[in-house]
């Protein structure tokens, strides 16, 4: 795939940004974005690889969060999306999501869905502004899986 990366957000970025927006507040959605961000914290592959299994509670939520931004980080990918823009207006919460898996990834992909948050990864190296933030997800997460360790 050719990139063809935006150099300037237009109003078409705006259009895709409201839209993605409203797509976040859809009821089905919303609670899929609750439930992996208050009940999924991995500390090891197992726990990683879990949601993935089509039998796990998580299951739908995973899937429902995890192609949400794979598309919103394609359309940056392809060029369609303004991807600082993107990320500004709210669009780094899948970034949560690859900060609580990235230590597990390349494992995850390897025993069997190679492209798991494939878009999602580019995403959070397009920018030094991308970078910064998934930065600041990993210290969060790594602060609050190791905080449940120590309880436990």
């Amino acid at each position: 795939m050719t990139l063809r990366i935006k150099d300037i957000p237009d109003h078409h970025d705006a259009e895709i940004v409201m839209r993605l927006y409203e797509l976040r507040r859809e009821s089905v959605m919303r609670e899929s974005r609750a439930a992996i961000s208050r009940e999924f914290w991995p500390a090891t592959l197992e726990e990683a690889l879990a949601p993935t299994a089509m039998n796990h509670p998580l299951n739908a939520a995973w899937r429902q969060v995890t192609s949400y931004w794979e598309m919103a980080y394609g359309m940056v990918k392809g060029g369609v999306l303004h991807g600082d823009f993107l990320l500004e207006t709210g669009g780094g919460e899948g970034f949560f999501v690859l900060a609580k898996v990235k230590p597990f990834l390349t494992e995850m992909r390897a025993r069997g869905a190679p492209r798991t948050l494939h878009n999602t990864e580019w995403m959070s190296t397009h920018s030094e502004f991308s970078q910064g933030m998934l930065a600041r997800f990993e210290k969060s997460v790594a602060a609050t899986v190791a905080a449940r360790a120590a309880k436990t």
